[in-house]
């Protein structure tokens, strides 16, 4: 009993003095559930709260240092496994024509008129990466293009034509008349060039593209 007295003396000091209740069960070697029974009813000084506080804040600090620290290290893990099976993935034309129709299939118009194909997106890296398959995977007449923008009144109609021709590859006389979304006027996205749908006019193109993703589905979609 005079141990465990003398044990909860020190823990009472160690409170006044500004000590954590973790900091306090550490140092005493008894349990934290100990400690907080002992001095839940110890009165702490300014000072001695003052340290308590500054205690949490550099736990806090830690904590989140070390939680940046290990995300960090995931993600160039993430970007090295990545970078890896880039190098591995080669892209002939059979390997193009899978990823092009499920990247179709995803984001592509499909109605039961398939005299054409239609892929709409507004992230251009999309579009870019969608036509740059599609064209390995097809011999392609370019003069089949045809464009559409959707924009808003705040875009330069000629910069965004400009914009989006040079990164489809598709000339500005292919482009269709702009479509001009109704904008509130409340948020305007600074960076955002407008959607585009490109457009493809050959029926057996359509077909054989949409027959890919179809099959692949079929085949690995587990139905």
């Amino acid at each position: 009993m005079r141990t465990k007295n003398l044990e909860k003396d020190k823990a009472i000091r160690l409170r006044r003095k500004g000590f954590s209740l973790s900091e306090i069960a550490s140092r005493l070697n008894i349990s934290k559930s100990s400690a907080s029974l002992w001095l839940r009813d110890v009165r702490l000084s300014n000072e001695a709260q003052r340290r308590i506080t500054q205690k949490r804040i550099e736990a806090y600090e830690k904590s989140a240092h070390t939680h940046r620290t290990q995300t960090e290290q995931r993600l160039k893990e993430a970007i090295s496994s990545a970078e890896k099976t880039r190098t591995n993935f080669r892209l002939d034309r059979a390997n193009a024509m899978v990823l092009c129709a499920l990247l179709y299939w995803c984001e592509g118009e499909k109605t039961k008129n398939d005299q054409a194909l239609a892929f709409t997106n507004s992230d251009p890296k999309l579009v870019a990466l969608f036509l740059s398959l599609f064209r390995r995977s097809f011999k392609i007449n370019e003069r089949q293009f045809r464009a559409c923008l959707h924009l808003h009144d705040y875009h330069r109609q000629e910069d965004q034509v400009r914009f989006w021709s040079h990164l489809t590859r598709i000339p500005r006389s292919q482009f269709l008349k702009i479509y001009r979304k109704p904008h509130t006027g409340k948020r305007r996205r600074e960076g955002y060039a407008g959607c585009a749908s490109v457009r493809y006019y050959d029926t057996r193109v359509a077909r054989e593209l949409q027959a890919v993703a179809r099959a692949i589905l079929k085949q690995y979609g587990g139905l």
